[in-house]
């Protein structure tokens, strides 16, 4: 199954893009090739980028505080398994903690470092980290690997918090939704929403032998998706075919 994801709101699009970029970062510092460690690089200086947004902090800080008032309702539960829930306040005590030290904005170290600046101005530039041009990066990218990965390690440390905020309030955004299959009729699907409830995030799992793509638009009363059918070297076409998906909507 293909899993498609679908932002409610501008706060939660943010933390799905840095999520993807930090996955992308955990996989490469797991290598050790030099083009997997300059691509590494450039995942740090992207993922700085979208964390230094003003207000990131401030919302990860309510978001925590949101999903702690959310639960503290299960603590009477007898039914609940009560270790489970007091790990989870303890990792949003930690992330909450993290987060209030963090001096500056995300990722400050990052823009401050000369040597790291001069290689970020570069790669916005096709062709523009070759060693003509960035000399100090060509002998830092000829180090040992084990070298290059203490550097790209400590470069990242910068932004552990933000990462650790990200993967939590993602995991229990998710974990509000349950998964339930639906057909779908003509690649045409739409669900009313209750107005009771506040939903942040759709998720869409698509098999990959039909071939189509969604196309969402959500708001907080409606979801509507149209199953577009692919085509590589033209605009695609909707899908006039019945699917069967599974669909979670997930939220507070």
């Amino acid at each position: 199954m293909i899993l498609y994801e679908y932002p409610f709101n501008e706060r939660i699009r943010t933390y799905l893009r840095l999520e993807y970029l930090l996955l992308r970062l955990q996989e490469l510092l797991g290598r050790s090739e030099v083009n997997d460690h300059q691509y590494a690089l450039q995942t740090i200086f992207e993922t700085a980028e979208v964390a230094s947004r003003t207000d990131l902090k401030t919302d990860m800080l309510k978001d925590l505080e949101r999903q702690r008032l959310a639960l503290q309702i299960y603590k009477d539960y007898p039914d609940i398994d009560h270790g489970v829930l007091d790990r989870i306040f303890s990792r949003i005590d930690y992330c909450a903690k993290g987060l209030t030290a963090m001096t500056g904005k995300p990722g400050q170290s990052i823009f401050e470092n000369e040597w790291l600046s001069s290689i970020r101005s570069r790669m916005g530039i096709p062709g523009g980290t070759c060693n003509f041009d960035l000399p100090h990066f060509h002998h830092w990218k000829h180090l040992p690997s084990a070298s290059r990965l203490r550097d790209l390690e400590t470069w990242a440390n910068s932004l552990t918090p933000i990462a650790d905020t990200v993967f939590l309030l993602l995991k229990l955004i998710r974990d509000t939704g349950t998964a339930h299959r639906v057909a779908v009729a003509r690649g045409q699907f739409q669900q009313n929403l209750p107005s009771t409830r506040s939903f942040q995030l759709l998720r869409l799992w698509v098999e990959p032998r039909d071939n189509v793509t969604p196309e969402i638009s959500a708001n907080r009363l409606l979801v509507s998706v149209r199953f577009m059918e692919p085509h590589l070297d033209g605009k695609p076409v909707q899908a006039q075919k019945d699917l069967s998906l599974e669909v979670a909507i997930c939220g507070l």
